[in-house]
C-alpha cells in the first residue's frame, strides 16, 4: 500500500512539472514610462536598495532563480509575485492616483521599519536583500523626503484621506 501511495505521488510531482505559471517578465518600454523614477527623485542608492530588495516581487520584471523551474515553487513563487505587485508595482508607479502614491511611501517606511519587508523566506535564499540599518535609513529618509515634496506641491486633501 505504502508502495502505491509513493508511487501516485511521484507521478502527480512529475505531471505538475509540466504546468508553469507565465513568467513576470515585461520587455516592453511602458514600464518604463511609469516606473516610480518618472515620479519622483530616487537616488541612485536608493534605486540599488529597491532593485536588490524589492524589484522581484514589486516590479514587472523578476529575476528568477534556478529552482522557479521545479513546481510546486513556481506555483509558490508566482503566488508571492502577484501578491507582491498587487501592492505595489514599482513599475506602474506613476499610473497610482496621488492619494495611493502617498500612502506607499507611507507603506514602505512601515514595512521597512517593521522588519516585514523583503519577506524574511526571500531573505533566507537571496542574502544580499535582507537591509542593513543604513539601508533601512535610507529608504525611510528617501520616503520621508519624498513624502515632504509632494505635501509642498500638492493640496493636502490630494493626499490624505479624510478621517
Amino acid at each position: 500500500m505504502f508502495r502505491k501511495i509513493l508511487l501516485v505521488l511521484a507521478i502527480a510531482l512529475v505531471i505538475i512539472q509540466f504546468f508553469h505559471p507565465d513568467k513576470n517578465t515585461d520587455e516592453s518600454t511602458e514600464a518604463e514610462a511609469n516606473d516610480i523614477s518618472k515620479v519622483l527623485n530616487v537616488p541612485e542608492t536608493v534605486q540599488n536598495i529597491l532593485q536588490t530588495s524589492c524589484y522581484d516581487c514589486h516590479s514587472n520584471n523578476t529575476n528568477y532563480p534556478w529552482y522557479a523551474e521545479l513546481q510546486p515553487v513556481a506555483w509558490w513563487l508566482n503566488d508571492h509575485i502577484v501578491e507582491g505587485k498587487g501592492e505595489l508595482n514599482f513599475n506602474e508607479f506613476s499610473t497610482y492616483s496621488l492619494r495611493r502614491q502617498y500612502h506607499k511611501l507611507e507603506e514602505i517606511i512601515e514595512q521597512v521599519k517593521e522588519g516585514e519587508m523583503p519577506l524574511s523566506s526571500y531573505t533566507i535564499i537571496h542574502k544580499d536583500a535582507k537591509l542593513s540599518t543604513e539601508q533601512k535609513a535610507s529608504l525611510h529618509s528617501w520616503a520621508s523626503a519624498s513624502m515632504d515634496s509632494m505635501k509642498a506641491h500638492y493640496p493636502a486633501d490630494s493626499l490624505l484621506r479624510k478621517k
